[in-house]
């Protein structure tokens, strides 16, 4: 495909078709290019009520995100499986759907003012405690939010929640049923048990060759080999470009230019203000009026900060008397800024117009950090050059990397043109290789691709991370083949014998157990087998294998004196004959501050129980219809 486009993108008809799109877009939009390819059908829909493409496309992109800062700086985006999200996404869209639609026929709702007031008080959206709209928009951006959509999610997870807290919260635990839970938990238990080791039993097995040769032609089409690939490649460095970079002192004493002309815009004021709402109720006349009565109130004497509590209209700030923080220029809107700055500290503003209505604003503080020498930041301004050339020429070597590469027909050319060396591998499949480039995801992805397999292309430009940049072919394509016996023989034994080996303990257990529950006396069932005898074992004994704990609480109480017999594979495939002789469970009468303390914790287990009952219940009689 690619060669495909290589060979053809200079012909006449490649240029008609360019032409086509171009007359596309500029009479119909994108839209129309978009609606040739895709689907226009919600990706699924309940009891039909639709679950947009959109929707799905931007919790995807949130999940995304969240795996990627949850995997590190340097998380590389090539691992995650987006198939898998996205499906997973959808389900998840599927049971908020399921419950939004049950909480709307209860009436469940969360008001304007509810939301306002949550998304003052999240931290993140806060600066020096105080919230900051400009922080709360990066923060939006970041997470690919635009406000709207970050306040139709809130509400959605609050109607959600007061579903949920109406289980979880109602729900309870009588002392009754608190003493019978905690009587089980702290219950004990008296075993006798022995292990029947698999390696012993295995040194016993004796595999023929005629059954190793039985076992290879009954598995011979599973016996395949992965497809290889053995690659060559080009690597680009940026930090191999640092020693080719100098940095003048021209360029230094202009960087420190800079940095003086920007420290001058850098003095940061703390203020805060009182907003009168202009708004259909409040036409201007009466909000300058109303706020000209606070200022006259404000110079008489009263507090700024107690008027901007019960007077502003600013639900974010007023709880806090105005304050908006410290903030530098760029902040507010231009009439805004230019009285904030005109002010000395403590000084009032004259009534200020903005969109929004008109301010009182009050100066609390300035701050200005001192100006650092030149000496103190030559180093650091070396670096800050050195850093933007280096990655003005890692760029265009970037660009020139992916124009030769394109065209060439192997990387001798583009190696010698842009000086790096041609790196040849190992053959490896697509658990990658022995390297970290022939490990990575992304480069295993494209060397596994149909085009560079099968049109013996170059690769475009993989990215390994922030500083390397590699482009890859397939030097040699290595097909799956079934192996020849001499090469799995070895290993068809050691699962033969295994097998066995498993096959004759499991037997040998099995009659032990039944002899153990017909009567007969450990110490003749396990003759010459090391046994333990262990005394009131709890559920979280730790000196006894994991299993034979886990079976012991399994099993069923002995009746008028006979003890219980079974048995369990071990980690290692060992197995244990386990004797369960006796059962004991504790009296308990419980405080009542255990009482209030365990019947908040099962009451809230129980409320899960419940709630996640009734999601289970909502998504299985729900129409639900995937697409």
């Amino acid at each position: 495909m690619l060669q495909s486009i290589r060979d053809n993108s200079q012909s006449i008809v490649a240029k008609v078709i360019v032409g086509l799109i171009v007359v596309t877009f500029a009479l119909f939009g994108v839209e129309s290019l978009v609606s040739l390819t895709s689907e226009s059908d919600a990706p699924a829909t309940v009891n039909g009520e639709e679950i947009t493409s959109q929707e799905l496309y931007q919790a995807t992109e949130l999940q995304r995100r969240q795996l990627l800062s949850q995997m590190g700086e340097n998380a590389d985006p090539a691992l995650l499986d987006d198939g898998l999200i996205s499906s997973m996404v959808l389900d998840s869209l599927i049971e908020q759907k399921s419950l939004l639609l049950a909480a709307e026929d209860k009436n469940l709702m969360v008001s304007d003012r509810m939301i306002d007031q949550m998304i003052v008080n999240t931290a993140d959206f806060q600066v020096d405690g105080q919230f900051n709209r400009n922080q709360f928009e990066a923060a939006l951006r970041n997470a690919g939010f635009t406000p709207l959509m970050y306040r139709d999610l809130l509400r959605k997870e609050r109607v959600i929640e007061q579903e949920r807290n109406a289980y979880q919260l109602s729900a309870f635990a009588v002392p009754q049923e608190l003493e019978r839970i905690v009587a089980l938990d702290r219950q004990t238990r008296d075993i006798r048990y022995f292990v029947l080791p698999l390696a012993g039993v295995m040194a016993q097995v004796n595999v023929s060759e005629d059954d190793i040769k039985s076992e290879y032609e009954a598995e011979r089409s599973s016996l395949m080999t992965q497809e290889q690939v053995a690659v060559e490649y080009i690597l680009l460095n940026k930090n191999d470009l640092r020693d080719d970079v100098d940095v003048s002192d021209d360029e230094l004493k202009a960087q420190y230019d800079q940095y003086l002309a920007s420290f001058q815009a850098e003095e940061e004021r703390d203020v805060a203000h009182i907003l009168i709402e202009v708004t259909a109720e409040q036409d201007d006349a009466e909000a300058l009026a109303k706020v000209a009565a606070l200022q006259a109130r404000i110079k008489a004497g009263e507090s700024f900060e107690s008027l901007a509590k019960s007077e502003s209209d600013d639900v974010g700030s007023a709880s806090s008397g105005g304050s908006l923080g410290v903030n530098g220029k760029g902040v507010f809107s231009e009439p805004f800024e230019r009285s904030m700055y005109e002010l000395s500290v403590n000084d009032v503003s004259e009534p200020v117009r903005t969109e929004f209505g008109y301010h009182l604003i009050k100066v609390n503080g300035i701050s200005k950090e001192e100006v650092s020498s030149f000496a103190e930041l030559k180093y650091d301004l070396a670096e800050e050059i050195l850093d933007q050339k280096v990655e003005a020429i890692y760029v265009e070597r970037l660009e020139q990397m992916a124009d030769i590469t394109f065209s060439a027909g192997d990387l001798v050319e583009p190696s010698e043109v842009l000086g790096l060396t041609i790196v040849s591998s190992e053959p490896f499949d697509k658990v990658g290789g022995t390297t970290d480039v022939t490990r990575n995801a992304k480069v295993i992805s494209a060397v596994f691709s149909n085009e560079l397999i099968q049109e013996k292309v170059n690769s475009p430009l993989i990215e390994l991370d922030k500083e390397r940049t590699v482009v890859a072919r397939v030097k040699t394509y290595f097909e799956p083949r079934e192996q020849a016996f001499e090469e799995v023989s070895s290993q068809l034994k050691q699962q033969l014998v295994q097998q066995k080996a498993s096959d004759l303990l499991e037997s040998k257990a099995k009659g032990a157990v039944a002899q153990l529950n017909a009567g007969e006396p450990l110490s003749t069932v396990a003759a010459g087998v090391n046994t333990e005898t262990k005394a009131a074992v709890s559920r979280s004994t730790s000196d006894i294998p994991l299993e034979v704990r886990n079976l012991a609480f399994s099993l069923a109480k002995p009746i008028e004196g006979k003890a219980v017999a079974s048995r369990t594979v071990l980690n290692d495939g060992g197995v244990a004959v386990v004797l369960l002789t006796s059962v004991n469970t504790p009296e308990v009468a419980l405080s009542e501050e255990e009482v209030k303390s365990m019947a908040g914790f099962l009451g809230t287990r129980f409320g899960q129980q419940e709630y996640q009952a009734l999601v289970s219940q909502l998504k299985s009689s729900a129409e639900i219809e995937k697409r």
